[in-house]
């Protein structure tokens, strides 16, 4: 089954300025993925194939996927999480360096920054729970 996907290439070809790559659409299903996986725990009104309702919360996830591919491709990423671990590698005698991978949302989700907070704008991620 196809997952959602929150963003057209068009949108992303807006968002960055950019044409859009000519994979964009693997890469905004993925990125789509990666921000249901930060959304486990939101509640917000959905239609019978899971997608969002309310306008103001379309826009939200479509700005936080085009935020997604855009630093996964500053980052040299392919949408698969593999690129940017390490800080620096060497071969012999091995050295690897610092580690890049630190996740930034919940879902253990390597989330860009732009769409964490676009997300926790929207009111979509967990803040402080009283």
């Amino acid at each position: 089954m196809a997952g959602r996907v929150y963003a057209t290439p068009e949108q992303l070809t807006a968002w960055t300025g950019q044409p859009a790559p000519q994979d964009a659409e693997r890469l905004l299903t993925r990125a789509s993925e990666d921000v249901d996986d930060a959304l486990l725990t939101a509640l917000y009104a959905v239609d019978s194939l899971g997608m969002p309702t309310d306008p103001a919360i379309v826009s939200t996830l479509a700005d936080a996927v085009c935020a997604q591919v855009e630093y996964q491709l500053a980052a040299g990423d392919d949408g698969t999480g593999a690129a940017g671990k390490w800080g620096s590698v060497a071969i012999g005698p091995v050295s690897l360096g610092d580690r890049r991978d630190a996740p930034q949302a919940a879902g253990d989700v390597d989330l860009a920054p732009r769409a964490h907070r676009a997300l926790t704008r929207a009111g979509l991620l967990p803040g402080v729970i009283w």
